[in-house]
């Protein structure tokens, strides 16, 4: 049995927001007109940019839960440019990951505890069972 950590993080995103797409996590209306964070110049090009940032949430908790909110904007962040002085780095926007983490504690992946949230055995299963599909299909 793999787990997460035997195959490319990049492409386990990938794979689990398929999964989450099929399931239906819930897509907030104004995700396709906002920006992530001050340090952005557009909205996401990506078609696809709701799953993937809720797959790679999940993933997160998985390898540093119990994780709040305030560390994943840190982790999301980037760094906003300055026409005078040196950039600097910026947190992203707390509501698309807390609406990240509703849509996936209603699917039961995630649930919110005193500490913060943490990964389910529900969710854990999830993702490692797409770590075992890639290695079986040769993509670690």
């Amino acid at each position: 049995m793999a787990n997460i950590y035997e195959v490319d993080s990049g492409e386990l995103v990938k794979k689990a927001a398929e999964k989450l797409k099929e399931q239906g996590i819930n897509k907030p209306s104004y995700v396709d007109y906002v920006k992530t964070g001050p340090g952005k110049d557009r909205t996401p090009t990506d078609a696809s940019f709701w799953y993937v940032r809720c797959a790679s949430i999940l993933r997160q908790t998985y390898v540093n839960g119990p994780i709040g909110i305030s560390k994943l904007r840190t982790r999301y962040g980037s760094r906003q440019r300055h026409v005078v002085h040196r950039a600097h780095h910026k947190k992203a926007g707390g509501s698309m990951i807390k609406d990240a983490f509703d849509g996936l504690e209603k699917l039961g992946y995630v649930k919110n505890t005193k500490e913060g949230r943490e990964i389910t055995p529900k969710g854990r299963s999830l993702l490692d069972r797409v770590a075992n599909e890639m290695l079986k299909s040769g993509g670690a």
